[in-house]
């Protein structure tokens, strides 16, 4: 029985995890300005533009 508690406690604490993992990550993302993210978004255009076609 006491191995079903480690695996049990073991899962908890890979969900708190995963969603601190995330909450950091939204956090993140939310921290650009509309105006960073237009020029983030041209950028990356300019840049797929550039390349040549298979």
């Amino acid at each position: 029985m006491r191995w079903w508690k480690v695996l049990g406690l073991a899962g908890v604490v890979g969900v708190a995890a995963t969603g601190a993992a995330v909450a950091r990550a939204e956090r993140r993302r939310r921290a650009y300005t509309p105006e960073e993210i237009r020029d983030r978004l041209h950028e990356r255009h300019a840049e797929v533009v550039g390349r040549p076609s298979l």
